[in-house]
């Protein structure tokens, strides 16, 4: 008993250690001078040129802090609006692509018809672009497309919207050499799958994910190789009548694989390294 009450004597104690200690904290802050804002009564013009620099220079998180002090100070006008947009730019330069996709939506929620919304609607594809790799990975360099395809196809859906709204922008003929590569991948992707349910011996779901493949990623690479799988699959199933349409439509099409035009080819970026092709 006497122990409790010790206990709840000490835990008073700490209550009001707690709260002296930051209200002494507020009272040492209010004593201290305020910090010099050098940008104080800075017009929207030499902020716009400030930030502009930073972000010409690289240094991008400056570059982020005065596009938005241009923003809260002067919310209206032309400098606002490329402030907002290139603040987006700012952050998937930063690699804060949940930031620069949230600054993109402001800007098209903002301003739908502003001359240069088709860019927001790019800039959406770039920031979710699965392009980057680290040090290490390229070191021990693996096979993209047995990444999760989360990134692949969100990035695929944002560069399908700039493609549907915009099909004039002179962004869109690089966001469909993306959207191929992209897709390209995806399919590779569910061949994996494919693959592997194949090796655990589920040979039903691998028939359905190598169909799958065929069916909704027709003219990509994987097709060639989901049919061969599927000819596999429906064979270890005892189905030999779907093993034998598989296999003629794969011999329908053999000369048309090894042509490489049966699919759209792999299309290269330019300066894009080897790693990315497919």
């Amino acid at each position: 008993m006497q122990r409790a009450h010790v206990n709840q004597f000490r835990l008073i104690i700490l209550v009001i250690f707690i709260s002296f200690f930051s209200n002494g904290c507020s009272l040492i802050e209010s004593w201290l001078p305020e910090k010099h804002d050098e940008t104080k009564g800075w017009s929207a013009s030499k902020l716009y040129a400030e930030a502009k620099a930073y972000l010409a220079s690289g240094e991008y998180k400056s570059a982020i802090e005065f596009y938005e002090k241009l923003e809260a100070r002067y919310p209206h006008g032309a400098y606002a609006q490329q402030a907002q947009l290139e603040t987006a730019y700012a952050y998937y330069k930063f690699e804060e692509p949940e930031s620069a996709i949230a600054a993109a939506d402001r800007f098209i929620k903002l301003h739908p018809r502003h001359a240069n919304v088709d860019y927001a609607y790019y800039l959406r594809g770039l920031a979710t672009f699965p392009a980057r790799k680290s040090i290490f990975e390229f070191v021990f360099p693996q096979d993209e497309s047995k990444r999760d395809p989360n990134s692949s196809l969100e990035s695929f859906n944002h560069f399908e919207q700039l493609v549907k709204k915009f099909p004039d922008s002179k962004y869109t003929a690089d966001a469909l050499i993306r959207m191929r590569y992209l897709r390209n991948k995806i399919s590779k992707h569910e061949l994996h799958v494919a693959e592997y349910y194949m090796k655990v011996g589920a040979y039903i779901a691998a028939a359905d994910r190598a169909s799958f493949v065929v069916e909704h990623y027709q003219q990509t690479p994987a097709v060639s190789e989901a049919l061969l799988l599927m000819v596999e699959a429906y064979t270890k199933m005892d189905q030999p009548r779907l093993a034998q349409d598989a296999q003629r439509v794969y011999d329908f099409n053999e000369q048309k694989f090894h042509e490489k035009v049966f699919y759209e080819e792999d299309s290269v970026i330019p300066g894009m390294p080897d790693w990315m092709k497919i």
